[in-house]
């Protein structure tokens, strides 16, 4: 590699990094380089030499011949990748699944990698707040399940709608909420996304089309269908998510939303995320048929890796595309895990071994899965991913340290946002003789 200059065999060093180890088993396709794009394939395809060719695992990765160029040399910083997913998407009554191979680029990666750790980060300090007791009642955390999130983001825009169940602190996130809006939230502040009268479960976003979590379990699937339904009823190219567990997945209200949904041929994605346990029952022992992806029926259907973001953006932006093509509704399964148990009252370990999880953790963790990916593909240096990360454990640090200063909500809050005049309505008190006027 003599005859070539000092960026092109750094270049060339980093496409073959990305084949070692195949990043969790992905391949990759890269593009650019200027004139040297030919002489890498080249030299990619006879190995490099023997110094080369017995470190590059055979059926892991390709280098593609229609890559795109890159503008210009400024625009290098945000190279064009294609990278292949590692496990393939399974259909029910689709003739073309997805191709396994995703386009992204650098910064789409780190920035995944980014949101995914604040996530992670966010969890973990509602866990430690709850157990100092500053967080109290309900507290449903999604450490684990941040790909889902991530990638469906990637692929989607704050004019689709998303509603979702009570595992919504992430989903907040996504939508474009700040670290602070879900801390105060959890703690009960004013400055939470619902005013601090919420809690973990009734996160909301309304600018950004989030109509919430929602307490009730399997509730906002036919919320999801009347989202849908005003997207069609006033043409617009957009489409609405409703995401509910394999716990939800047996609700009748699901399968009459879906019914409907496919009857007008509504732009809905029913997205189960799969996180193999409904509560403290696993799945084989709650559904007859646990394959989630298949319960529409007549409704086409995927299953995906819902740990690997990458896999995640590529459903969904084939799902969209399905959807507002006037083809009707959709089935996602998320094949995704949750480290926590059902709840923090639920310690997770009573119908699971520790090293069920473990194995989960260092396999599969979406978070770690992202990471590998760009030290793979020589995105970023080990110093400027620890920045990264601790640039986002100060943002969630400075969200904890302002929702503890956040003052509750006052009084007058209780009677907001009702419909009625409340001027000569009276509470009756604990006894037939008391009554207190509406404040």
């Amino acid at each position: 590699m003599s005859s070539f200059s000092s960026s092109s065999r750094r270049a060339i060093k980093r496409l073959v990094r990305s084949s070692i180890g195949a990043s969790f088993g992905g391949g990759l396709s890269r593009t650019g380089f200027g004139g040297f794009a030919a002489q890498i394939q080249r030299l990619i395809s006879v190995g490099c030499g023997s110094s080369f060719s017995s470190d590059l695992p055979a059926a892991k990765r390709t280098i593609s011949s229609t890559e795109t160029t890159l503008k210009s040399k400024e625009n290098e910083d945000d190279e064009r990748l294609q990278i292949e997913v590692p496990v393939k998407f399974i259909a029910h009554n689709i003739d073309s699944p997805p191709s396994q191979l995703v386009d992204t680029s650098k910064s789409e990666i780190i920035d995944m990698f980014t949101q995914a750790y604040q996530m992670r980060r966010l969890e973990i300090a509602a866990d430690t707040l709850y157990k100092s007791k500053f967080i109290r009642g309900f507290c449903h955390l999604y450490d684990g399940q941040e790909a889902v999130v991530v990638g469906m983001e990637k692929a989607l825009t704050h004019d689709d709608a998303v509603v979702t169940s009570y595992r919504d602190h992430c989903t907040h996130l996504g939508r474009g909420g700040t670290p602070l809006e879900v801390m105060a939230e959890l703690m009960g502040r004013f400055d939470g996304a619902s005013k601090g009268m919420g809690g973990s479960m009734h996160m909301y976003r309304r600018e950004a089309h989030f109509f919430g979590g929602n307490g009730i379990v399997g509730a906002q699937t036919p919320i999801g269908a009347g989202l849908a339904f005003a997207y069609k009823y006033r043409k617009q190219a957009n489409v609405a998510v409703a995401m509910y567990g394999d716990g939800a997945a047996n609700q009748g209200q699901l399968f009459e939303a879906m019914n409907m949904a496919a009857l007008w041929d509504l732009p809905i994605i029913y997205v189960c995320e799969n996180n193999h346990y409904g509560m403290g029952t696993a799945i084989e022992r709650s559904a007859k048929s646990p394959n989630y992806y298949k319960r529409g029926d007549y409704v086409p259907g995927l299953k995906v890796d819902g740990m690997d973001a990458l896999a995640v953006k590529q459903a969904f932006k084939f799902s969209k595309e399905h959807c507002v093509s006037g083809k009707g509704p959709i089935v996602l399964e998320m094949d995704t895990y949750r480290y926590h148990g059902h709840s923090m009252s639920d310690p997770g370990s009573t119908y699971r071994t520790r090293d069920e999880i473990t194995g989960i953790r260092q396999e599969r963790d979406p978070v770690e899965r992202l990471r590998k990916l760009i030290n793979d593909l020589g995105l970023l240096d080990p110093t400027e991913v620890k920045a990264i990360e601790k640039a986002q454990r100060k943002i969630v640090d400075e969200a904890v340290a302002a929702a503890k200063a956040s003052p509750e909500p006052t009084s007058d809050w209780l009677t907001k946002n009702m419909h009625v005049d409340t001027r000569n309505v009276r509470v009756r008190g604990v006894d037939a003789y008391a009554s207190h006027p509406v404040v």
